[in-house]
Protein backbone atom coordinates (compact mmCIF):
# COMPACT_ATOMS: atom_id res chain seq x y z
CA UNK A 1 0.00 0.00 0.00
CA UNK A 2 1.10 3.24 -1.12
CA UNK A 3 2.13 6.02 1.41
CA UNK A 4 -0.06 8.62 1.25
CA UNK A 5 2.07 11.79 0.88
CA UNK A 6 1.03 16.10 1.04
CA UNK A 7 1.71 18.00 -2.19
CA UNK A 8 1.93 21.43 -0.30
CA UNK A 9 0.15 24.24 -2.69
CA UNK A 10 2.43 26.20 -4.87
CA UNK A 11 1.47 29.71 -6.52
CA UNK A 12 1.87 29.35 -10.17
CA UNK A 13 3.37 32.86 -12.03
CA UNK A 14 3.25 33.92 -15.36
CA UNK A 15 6.10 33.22 -17.18
CA UNK A 16 9.52 36.28 -16.20
CA UNK A 17 6.91 37.60 -13.95
CA UNK A 18 9.44 36.75 -11.28
CA UNK A 19 12.49 39.15 -11.98
CA UNK A 20 9.39 41.91 -12.57
CA UNK A 21 8.12 41.62 -8.98
CA UNK A 22 8.71 44.67 -6.80
CA UNK A 23 7.65 46.05 -3.62
CA UNK A 24 6.12 49.31 -4.57
CA UNK A 25 6.72 52.10 -1.60
CA UNK A 26 3.80 53.89 -0.59
CA UNK A 27 3.09 56.78 1.19
CA UNK A 28 1.18 56.97 4.77
CA UNK A 29 0.33 59.81 7.42
CA UNK A 30 1.62 59.41 11.00
CA UNK A 31 -0.33 61.49 12.86
CA UNK A 32 -1.72 63.76 13.88
CA UNK A 33 -4.36 61.61 15.59
CA UNK A 34 -1.77 59.22 16.77
CA UNK A 35 -0.16 58.74 20.44
CA UNK A 36 2.99 58.89 19.86
CA UNK A 37 2.26 61.86 17.75
CA UNK A 38 2.39 64.66 20.38
CA UNK A 39 -0.93 65.75 19.34
CA UNK A 40 0.24 68.10 16.56
CA UNK A 41 2.68 66.09 14.68
CA UNK A 42 2.00 65.17 11.08
CA UNK A 43 4.74 63.19 9.31
CA UNK A 44 4.63 61.54 6.18
CA UNK A 45 6.25 58.72 5.73
CA UNK A 46 7.34 56.84 2.11
CA UNK A 47 7.55 53.33 3.53
CA UNK A 48 9.01 49.90 1.33
CA UNK A 49 7.02 47.44 3.09
CA UNK A 50 7.85 48.61 6.87
CA UNK A 51 10.83 49.95 6.04
CA UNK A 52 11.04 54.19 6.32
CA UNK A 53 12.73 55.51 3.06
CA UNK A 54 11.72 59.16 3.90
CA UNK A 55 9.77 61.08 6.67
CA UNK A 56 8.39 64.71 6.14
CA UNK A 57 7.37 65.96 9.47
CA UNK A 58 4.39 68.86 8.64
CA UNK A 59 4.06 71.25 11.94
CA UNK A 60 2.14 74.74 12.28
CA UNK A 61 -1.09 73.05 13.68
CA UNK A 62 -0.38 74.78 16.95
CA UNK A 63 1.24 78.20 16.00
CA UNK A 64 0.13 80.95 17.78
CA UNK A 65 2.63 83.68 16.96
CA UNK A 66 4.02 84.21 20.10
CA UNK A 67 7.35 86.10 19.12
CA UNK A 68 4.68 88.78 17.45
CA UNK A 69 2.41 89.06 20.61
CA UNK A 70 5.34 89.53 23.13
CA UNK A 71 6.35 92.80 20.96
CA UNK A 72 2.91 94.18 22.18
CA UNK A 73 3.13 93.93 25.68
CA UNK A 74 5.83 94.94 28.67
CA UNK A 75 8.22 92.92 29.32
CA UNK A 76 7.09 92.11 32.40
CA UNK A 77 3.38 90.93 30.82
CA UNK A 78 5.62 89.03 28.53
CA UNK A 79 7.05 86.68 30.60
CA UNK A 80 4.04 83.97 31.09
CA UNK A 81 4.36 83.34 27.38
CA UNK A 82 8.14 81.52 28.20
CA UNK A 83 6.40 79.18 30.12
CA UNK A 84 3.60 77.99 27.26
CA UNK A 85 6.64 77.02 24.64
CA UNK A 86 7.92 73.73 26.01
CA UNK A 87 5.35 73.25 28.77
CA UNK A 88 7.20 70.84 30.85
CA UNK A 89 10.80 72.86 31.12
CA UNK A 90 8.83 76.24 31.90
CA UNK A 91 10.98 77.92 34.67
CA UNK A 92 14.10 77.58 32.18
CA UNK A 93 12.46 79.36 29.65
CA UNK A 94 11.73 82.26 31.65
CA UNK A 95 15.33 82.31 32.91
CA UNK A 96 16.72 83.05 29.48
CA UNK A 97 13.99 86.13 29.41
CA UNK A 98 15.30 87.15 32.67
CA UNK A 99 18.76 87.41 31.44
CA UNK A 100 18.11 89.09 28.53
CA UNK A 101 16.25 91.74 30.04
CA UNK A 102 19.24 91.90 32.92
CA UNK A 103 22.00 91.78 30.15
CA UNK A 104 20.48 95.14 28.16
CA UNK A 105 20.20 96.70 31.82
CA UNK A 106 23.72 95.70 32.50
CA UNK A 107 22.74 94.58 36.09
CA UNK A 108 23.26 90.44 35.26
CA UNK A 109 24.64 88.70 38.55
CA UNK A 110 25.84 85.40 39.00
CA UNK A 111 25.99 85.22 42.99
CA UNK A 112 22.69 87.11 44.16
CA UNK A 113 20.49 84.96 46.40
CA UNK A 114 18.15 84.83 43.87
CA UNK A 115 20.41 83.76 41.02
CA UNK A 116 20.97 80.80 43.17
CA UNK A 117 17.28 80.00 44.28
CA UNK A 118 16.92 79.85 40.35
CA UNK A 119 19.65 77.34 39.91
CA UNK A 120 17.71 75.51 42.74
CA UNK A 121 14.70 75.76 40.05
CA UNK A 122 16.07 75.29 37.02
CA UNK A 123 17.35 71.75 38.45
CA UNK A 124 14.04 70.72 39.36
CA UNK A 125 13.25 71.71 36.20
CA UNK A 126 15.04 69.58 34.41
CA UNK A 127 14.39 66.60 36.59
CA UNK A 128 10.66 67.11 35.47
CA UNK A 129 11.31 66.96 32.04
CA UNK A 130 13.42 64.22 32.25
CA UNK A 131 10.91 62.22 34.39
CA UNK A 132 8.19 62.66 31.99
CA UNK A 133 10.82 62.09 29.04
CA UNK A 134 11.44 58.72 29.95
CA UNK A 135 8.12 57.71 31.50
CA UNK A 136 6.64 58.84 28.47
CA UNK A 137 9.12 57.17 26.23
CA UNK A 138 8.97 53.57 28.10
CA UNK A 139 5.49 53.73 27.65
CA UNK A 140 5.45 54.54 24.02
CA UNK A 141 8.01 51.76 23.15
CA UNK A 142 5.78 49.25 25.32
CA UNK A 143 6.99 49.57 29.19
CA UNK A 144 4.55 50.77 31.64
CA UNK A 145 5.97 50.45 34.96
CA UNK A 146 8.41 53.49 34.99
CA UNK A 147 5.85 55.60 34.36
CA UNK A 148 4.06 55.33 38.16
CA UNK A 149 7.71 55.86 39.69
CA UNK A 150 8.29 59.11 37.46
CA UNK A 151 4.43 60.74 37.85
CA UNK A 152 4.90 60.08 41.76
CA UNK A 153 7.89 62.48 42.35
CA UNK A 154 6.78 64.81 39.00
CA UNK A 155 3.61 65.47 41.31
CA UNK A 156 5.85 66.30 44.33
CA UNK A 157 8.00 68.78 42.02
CA UNK A 158 4.65 70.33 40.94
CA UNK A 159 4.02 70.75 44.15
CA UNK A 160 7.04 72.71 44.58
CA UNK A 161 5.86 75.43 41.89
CA UNK A 162 2.50 75.56 42.95
CA UNK A 163 3.99 76.46 46.47
CA UNK A 164 5.91 79.53 45.36
CA UNK A 165 3.70 80.73 42.30
CA UNK A 166 0.31 79.21 42.78
CA UNK A 167 0.27 77.23 39.52
CA UNK A 168 1.59 73.69 38.96
CA UNK A 169 2.80 74.57 35.44
CA UNK A 170 2.72 78.08 34.19
CA UNK A 171 4.31 79.79 36.73
CA UNK A 172 5.81 83.07 35.71
CA UNK A 173 8.22 82.92 38.86
CA UNK A 174 11.54 84.61 37.99
CA UNK A 175 11.24 88.28 37.37
CA UNK A 176 13.90 90.67 36.28
CA UNK A 177 16.44 90.85 38.59
CA UNK A 178 14.51 89.33 41.40
CA UNK A 179 12.10 86.59 41.80
CA UNK A 180 8.49 86.20 43.46
CA UNK A 181 9.50 85.41 47.35
CA UNK A 182 6.27 84.41 48.99
CA UNK A 183 6.75 81.01 49.04
CA UNK A 184 10.14 80.63 49.91
CA UNK A 185 9.94 79.49 53.82
CA UNK A 186 11.73 76.88 55.65
CA UNK A 187 9.36 74.47 54.93
CA UNK A 188 9.98 74.76 51.39
CA UNK A 189 13.60 74.35 51.16
CA UNK A 190 13.30 71.01 54.12
CA UNK A 191 10.55 69.88 51.48
CA UNK A 192 12.92 70.35 48.77
CA UNK A 193 15.73 68.40 50.46
CA UNK A 194 13.64 65.40 51.59
CA UNK A 195 12.35 65.42 47.62
CA UNK A 196 16.21 65.07 46.53
CA UNK A 197 16.79 62.44 48.82
CA UNK A 198 13.22 60.27 47.97
CA UNK A 199 13.97 61.02 44.40
CA UNK A 200 17.65 59.22 44.41
CA UNK A 201 16.16 56.28 45.70
CA UNK A 202 13.16 56.00 42.87
CA UNK A 203 16.30 57.02 39.81
CA UNK A 204 17.95 53.99 40.93
CA UNK A 205 14.72 51.65 40.92
CA UNK A 206 14.19 53.21 37.18
CA UNK A 207 17.28 52.78 36.12
CA UNK A 208 17.66 49.35 37.46
CA UNK A 209 14.41 48.11 35.85
CA UNK A 210 15.17 49.43 32.94
CA UNK A 211 18.60 48.95 32.20
CA UNK A 212 17.62 45.10 32.84
CA UNK A 213 14.94 45.16 30.60
CA UNK A 214 15.96 42.91 26.94
CA UNK A 215 13.14 44.11 25.64
CA UNK A 216 13.78 47.61 26.18
CA UNK A 217 17.71 47.39 25.23
CA UNK A 218 16.18 45.82 21.80
CA UNK A 219 13.82 48.44 21.12
CA UNK A 220 16.68 51.45 21.72
CA UNK A 221 20.20 50.01 20.78
CA UNK A 222 21.60 51.20 17.73
CA UNK A 223 18.24 52.62 16.77
CA UNK A 224 18.41 56.69 15.45
CA UNK A 225 21.37 56.68 15.85
CA UNK A 226 23.01 59.97 14.79
CA UNK A 227 26.93 61.32 14.08
CA UNK A 228 28.95 64.45 15.32
CA UNK A 229 28.85 65.91 11.76
CA UNK A 230 25.05 65.40 11.58
CA UNK A 231 24.62 67.05 15.42
CA UNK A 232 26.29 70.11 13.45
CA UNK A 233 24.75 70.71 10.46
CA UNK A 234 21.17 70.49 12.13
CA UNK A 235 22.37 72.48 15.31
CA UNK A 236 21.45 69.97 17.59
CA UNK A 237 21.67 70.70 21.17
CA UNK A 238 20.88 69.11 24.56
CA UNK A 239 21.55 65.53 25.18
CA UNK A 240 20.44 64.61 21.59
CA UNK A 241 23.99 66.14 20.58
CA UNK A 242 25.99 65.12 23.58
CA UNK A 243 24.55 61.59 22.96
CA UNK A 244 26.87 62.09 19.61
CA UNK A 245 30.13 63.10 21.87
CA UNK A 246 29.55 66.43 21.03
CA UNK A 247 30.86 68.64 24.31
CA UNK A 248 28.50 71.13 24.01
CA UNK A 249 26.44 72.75 27.76
CA UNK A 250 26.04 76.15 28.06
CA UNK A 251 26.81 75.72 31.93
CA UNK A 252 30.08 74.63 31.76
CA UNK A 253 31.16 77.86 29.09
CA UNK A 254 33.87 79.48 30.85
CA UNK A 255 33.45 82.47 28.72
CA UNK A 256 30.30 83.67 29.85
CA UNK A 257 28.03 81.65 32.34
CA UNK A 258 24.48 82.37 32.89
CA UNK A 259 24.16 81.82 36.28
CA UNK A 260 25.43 80.11 39.58
CA UNK A 261 26.60 77.09 37.82
CA UNK A 262 30.69 78.80 37.72
CA UNK A 263 30.74 78.39 41.39
CA UNK A 264 28.94 74.86 41.33
CA UNK A 265 30.96 71.53 41.15
CA UNK A 266 29.04 69.71 38.05
CA UNK A 267 29.91 66.88 35.42
CA UNK A 268 28.70 66.49 32.32
CA UNK A 269 28.40 63.05 30.54
CA UNK A 270 28.65 62.12 26.50
CA UNK A 271 27.48 59.27 24.55
CA UNK A 272 29.58 57.01 22.12
CA UNK A 273 27.13 55.49 19.54
CA UNK A 274 24.62 58.36 19.20
CA UNK A 275 21.53 56.07 19.49
CA UNK A 276 18.40 56.02 21.52
CA UNK A 277 19.86 54.12 24.18
CA UNK A 278 22.69 56.98 24.86
CA UNK A 279 20.24 59.75 25.22
CA UNK A 280 18.25 57.53 27.69
CA UNK A 281 21.41 56.88 29.59
CA UNK A 282 22.47 60.50 29.25
CA UNK A 283 18.86 61.93 30.93
CA UNK A 284 19.10 59.46 33.57
CA UNK A 285 22.69 60.86 34.46
CA UNK A 286 21.69 64.47 34.16
CA UNK A 287 19.14 64.01 37.04
CA UNK A 288 21.40 62.34 39.18
CA UNK A 289 23.81 65.46 38.43
CA UNK A 290 20.86 67.78 39.23
CA UNK A 291 20.05 66.34 42.28
CA UNK A 292 23.91 67.03 43.29
CA UNK A 293 23.28 70.50 41.98
CA UNK A 294 20.40 70.78 44.52
CA UNK A 295 22.05 70.00 47.09
CA UNK A 296 25.10 71.88 46.62
CA UNK A 297 23.11 74.73 46.10
CA UNK A 298 21.00 74.60 49.58
CA UNK A 299 24.14 74.05 51.39
CA UNK A 300 25.61 77.29 49.77
CA UNK A 301 22.88 79.15 50.43
CA UNK A 302 22.91 77.82 54.22
CA UNK A 303 26.52 79.40 54.36
CA UNK A 304 25.61 82.75 52.49
CA UNK A 305 22.65 83.67 55.30
CA UNK A 306 24.72 82.15 57.61
CA UNK A 307 27.51 84.87 56.41
CA UNK A 308 25.05 87.76 56.49
CA UNK A 309 23.14 86.90 59.79
CA UNK A 310 26.56 87.35 61.51
CA UNK A 311 27.21 90.56 59.88
CA UNK A 312 24.27 92.34 61.13
CA UNK A 313 23.65 90.38 64.66
CA UNK A 314 25.68 88.61 67.15
CA UNK A 315 22.88 85.95 67.73
CA UNK A 316 22.96 83.00 65.78
CA UNK A 317 20.24 82.88 63.70
CA UNK A 318 19.92 78.98 61.52
CA UNK A 319 19.40 78.86 57.70
CA UNK A 320 15.35 78.39 58.10
CA UNK A 321 15.19 81.34 60.80
CA UNK A 322 16.59 83.76 58.08
CA UNK A 323 14.35 82.52 55.08
CA UNK A 324 11.44 83.20 57.43
CA UNK A 325 12.25 86.65 58.76
CA UNK A 326 12.75 87.32 54.29
CA UNK A 327 9.58 86.30 53.80
CA UNK A 328 7.69 88.11 56.95
CA UNK A 329 9.92 91.54 55.92
CA UNK A 330 8.95 91.03 52.37
CA UNK A 331 5.43 90.26 53.18
CA UNK A 332 5.12 93.69 55.33
CA UNK A 333 6.65 95.65 52.48
CA UNK A 334 4.19 94.15 49.85
CA UNK A 335 1.20 94.58 52.43
CA UNK A 336 2.66 98.36 53.51
CA UNK A 337 2.77 99.26 49.51
CA UNK A 338 -0.92 98.06 48.91
CA UNK A 339 -2.69 100.21 51.91
CA UNK A 340 -1.81 103.06 49.96
CA UNK A 341 -1.40 105.42 52.85
CA UNK A 342 -1.68 108.41 50.13
CA UNK A 343 -3.22 108.72 46.28
CA UNK A 344 0.23 109.23 44.80
CA UNK A 345 1.66 106.13 46.04
CA UNK A 346 -1.63 104.39 44.46
CA UNK A 347 -0.74 106.41 41.65
CA UNK A 348 2.99 105.28 41.53
CA UNK A 349 2.08 101.47 42.05
CA UNK A 350 -0.76 101.78 38.88
CA UNK A 351 2.40 103.01 36.49
CA UNK A 352 4.84 101.02 37.55
CA UNK A 353 3.27 97.93 36.80
CA UNK A 354 0.47 99.52 33.63
CA UNK A 355 3.48 101.15 31.91
CA UNK A 356 6.33 98.38 32.66
CA UNK A 357 10.14 99.01 32.94
CA UNK A 358 12.23 100.66 30.37
CA UNK A 359 15.02 98.97 29.18
CA UNK A 360 17.93 100.24 27.43
CA UNK A 361 18.25 100.55 23.73
CA UNK A 362 20.37 97.78 22.62
CA UNK A 363 20.45 94.16 21.12
CA UNK A 364 21.23 90.31 22.71
CA UNK A 365 21.61 86.83 22.78
CA UNK A 366 21.53 84.92 25.85
CA UNK A 367 20.61 81.26 25.99
CA UNK A 368 20.15 79.01 29.14
CA UNK A 369 20.75 75.12 29.33
CA UNK A 370 17.13 73.71 29.52
CA UNK A 371 16.49 70.18 29.38
CA UNK A 372 16.10 69.66 25.71
CA UNK A 373 19.10 71.94 24.70
CA UNK A 374 19.57 74.84 24.37
CA UNK A 375 16.76 77.85 24.52
CA UNK A 376 18.27 81.21 23.36
CA UNK A 377 15.97 84.57 23.29
CA UNK A 378 17.12 87.55 21.34
CA UNK A 379 16.06 90.94 22.09
CA UNK A 380 16.26 94.18 20.67
CA UNK A 381 15.03 96.75 22.43
CA UNK A 382 14.34 100.78 21.77
CA UNK A 383 14.48 101.98 24.71
CA UNK A 384 10.64 101.65 25.43
CA UNK A 385 9.23 99.08 28.10
CA UNK A 386 7.89 96.77 25.22
CA UNK A 387 10.15 94.69 23.63
CA UNK A 388 10.92 95.77 19.89
CA UNK A 389 11.79 92.86 18.80
CA UNK A 390 11.85 89.33 20.10
CA UNK A 391 13.51 86.13 18.49
CA UNK A 392 13.40 83.02 20.11
CA UNK A 393 15.24 79.66 19.49
CA UNK A 394 13.93 76.06 20.77
CA UNK A 395 15.48 73.38 20.90
CA UNK A 396 12.68 70.99 19.84
CA UNK A 397 12.67 72.57 16.14
CA UNK A 398 16.09 71.79 15.44
CA UNK A 399 15.71 68.49 16.91
CA UNK A 400 12.72 68.45 14.19
CA UNK A 401 14.78 68.48 11.42
CA UNK A 402 17.39 65.94 12.53
CA UNK A 403 14.43 63.45 12.79
CA UNK A 404 14.16 62.61 9.12
CA UNK A 405 17.99 61.42 8.83
CA UNK A 406 17.92 59.59 12.06
CA UNK A 407 14.76 57.06 10.72
CA UNK A 408 15.98 56.31 7.38
CA UNK A 409 15.99 52.91 7.06
CA UNK A 410 14.78 51.52 10.52
CA UNK A 411 11.31 49.84 10.61
CA UNK A 412 7.97 51.92 11.19
CA UNK A 413 8.02 50.46 14.91
CA UNK A 414 11.16 52.12 15.60
CA UNK A 415 9.99 55.30 14.29
CA UNK A 416 7.77 55.73 17.87
CA UNK A 417 11.24 54.89 19.81
CA UNK A 418 12.83 57.68 17.71
CA UNK A 419 10.53 60.05 18.26
CA UNK A 420 10.75 59.64 21.76
CA UNK A 421 14.32 59.77 22.18
CA UNK A 422 14.27 62.92 21.06
CA UNK A 423 12.16 64.19 23.46
CA UNK A 424 10.04 66.93 21.48
CA UNK A 425 7.13 68.70 22.80
CA UNK A 426 5.08 70.81 20.33
CA UNK A 427 4.50 74.41 21.73
CA UNK A 428 8.53 74.84 21.89
CA UNK A 429 8.41 73.63 17.76
CA UNK A 430 5.16 75.90 16.54
CA UNK A 431 5.46 78.59 19.28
Amino acid sequence: MQSTVFNFWQPIFPQNSLSERRIKSFILNFGPQHPAAHGVLRLVLQLNGELVERADSHVGFLHRGTEKLIEYRTYLKSLPYFDRLDYVSMMTQEHAFCIAIESLSKSISHTSLYVQIRVLFDELTRIMNHLLALSCHSMDVGNLAPVFWAFEERERLMEFYERVSGARMHAAFYRPNDIDWTGLNHQFFLDVALFGRDCFKTLTEIFTIMTTNRIWKSRLVNVGAITHSDVISAGATGPVARSAGVKKDIRFLRSETYAHYWFLSIQGYLGKRGDSYDRFLIRIREMYESLNIVFQVLTNLTSLTAERVSATSSKPVSFFSFFDSLYSEKSSKLNHNTKYTSMESLINHFKHYSEGIRVPRGFVYKAVEAPKGEFGVSLISDGTSKPYRCKIRTPSFHHMQIMSRMVQGHYLADLVTVIGSLDIVFGDVDR
